[in-house]
């Protein structure tokens, strides 16, 4: 690769660029909604829970079927034409309540949004680790995995300093203004691959050989071809996981864990703010000590535990943490407890690189040109997790904070999140720990095949 790690500077920019401008808006949002839609400011008002609920089914359903494509259209035409549309739409919604944030106004940006993201939710984070898992060796793409997430990470800790600081108003205005410096620094500097006269040289000598030297999965008798490079995305999808029962499982962890994050987007601020009156500055001030431990989890803690102890161990550990978490949450019973979540945010940094290692590791490098299918299908269950949280949690959250509740708990909700996360670690737990594998074992099982 032409810089080791180095080489990823310019996605890694463009990641912190575009992670800064959606974590600036985070804290604000929940305020603002409130304010549009709900008659008094400190209303636990159901109307603004059951709205966002619905954007979260909305953009989901929208999600799911787009990022498998925009995963399969990536190994076709390229990552950076596929980026170009999605971050260009991404400026209009902070525009708009960037301008006015009265109610009218408000329901336009809903709509927009909801509009917007059924193609932009998700699509850098996806196709940036599309292009780590292209671009990075195998024995160090878990790391690589890490520090891209890190500097998202670091991104939410400068994105929610801007929000704690600056006017609601200006806040939008600059989160729109780094939407466009990211667009025009991707179309700028970003490149394809990072080792494109490597490649040249490999397809015209080695290409034949290699292809038979790596298998395309790990963990399952070899085949000649697992993917047609113009299949469809869900035959794609289907195919791995027939072939690959790690990635399946990997799949099933994948959708609890999003499942149990969008059902927190569905209940905690909104939870906060019935239960102890949040309010942006307060939001803003637990999501920075969240992302500065999670910046430093990303980056320094996680590359060097995941080549000592692996990425399945890392993955049954982040979800016990978010379990762990969610629970303590659920019985705060004083305005100081929810400040307790830094200390299991590692968990929840640790779960996503984890499954995309582990799910990347299921297609050999030979086959490297498929990774963005693999990445999309991750997302798109993630996505599928998202729709599905909001019908469960919204009006879950909606009663037990309302005085209509069949019993006094108004943190139930965040209790099935933490259940939800615990029967993610129990899947966790059955995905076995497959070793890189070897050029000698394929080439002996292929020529034992074919003879």
């Amino acid at each position: 690769m032409e810089d080791g790690f180095g080489g990823l500077r310019h996605m890694l920019t463009i990641v912190f660029l575009s992670g800064l401008a959606g974590f600036m808006v985070a804290p604000v949002i929940t305020d603002v909604t409130v304010a549009a839609v709900c008659s008094r400011p400190d209303d636990s008002c159901s109307l603004a829970v059951y709205l966002t609920g619905f954007q979260q089914v909305a953009i989901g359903l929208g999600t799911m079927v787009m990022m498998p494509v925009l995963g399969n259209l990536s190994d076709r035409y390229g990552i950076k034409v596929i980026l170009t549309l999605p971050m260009c739409l991404s400026i209009l919604p902070p525009v708009i309540l960037g301008y006015r944030r009265d109610t009218n106004f408000f329901y336009l940006f809903y709509t927009i949004k909801i509009l917007t993201a059924l193609v932009c939710e998700g699509t850098v984070d996806c196709l940036a680790f599309a292009y780590v898992a292209e671009n990075i060796q195998d024995r160090t793409r878990t790391s690589a995995f890490s520090i891209l997430a890190g500097i998202k990470t670091i991104s939410g800790v400068c994105g929610t300093l801007v929000a704690r600081f600056l006017p609601i108003a200006l806040t939008f205005k600059v989160s729109a203004i780094s939407f466009l410096v990211a667009l025009v620094y991707m179309r700028l500097f970003l490149k394809e691959r990072l080792n494109d006269e490597e490649d040249g040289d490999h397809h015209h000598g080695d290409n034949d050989a290699t292809m038979l030297a790596e298998p395309i999965l790990n963990d399952t008798t070899i085949k000649a071809r697992v993917f047609n490079k113009k299949q469809p995305s869900l035959k794609d999808m289907i195919s791995l996981m027939k072939t690959s029962t790690i990635f399946v499982q990997a799949l099933v962890v994948t959708f609890f864990s999003s499942f149990s994050d969008s059902g927190m987007q569905s209940a905690f601020l909104y939870f906060l703010k019935a239960r102890f009156g949040f309010d942006k500055n307060q939001f803003a001030d637990l999501m920075l000590l969240v992302t500065i431990v999670g910046s430093i989890t990303q980056l320094f803690v996680l590359p060097t535990f995941a080549s000592a102890i692996g990425e399945r161990k890392l993955l049954s550990t982040g979800l016990f943490m978010e379990f762990t978490n969610m629970a303590i949450v659920s019985i705060s019973w004083a305005p100081w407890v929810p400040y307790l979540t830094p200390l299991f945010v590692p968990g929840a940094m640790l779960v996503m690189p984890s499954v995309c290692a582990i799910a990347s590791r299921q297609v050999g490098p030979g086959e490297h040109v498929k990774l963005g299918k693999v990445q999309g299908c991750i997302s798109g269950v993630k996505s599928f997790g998202k729709v599905v949280a909001p019908f469960v949690f919204s009006p879950l959250t909606a009663l037990f904070l309302s005085n209509d509740a069949p019993f006094y708990f108004p943190g139930f909700s965040l209790l099935c999140i933490a259940l939800s996360s615990m029967i993610g670690f129990l899947q966790s737990l059955m995905i076995k720990d497959v070793p890189a594998p070897t050029l000698d074992k394929p080439i002996n099982n292929i020529s034992s095949e074919e003879v």
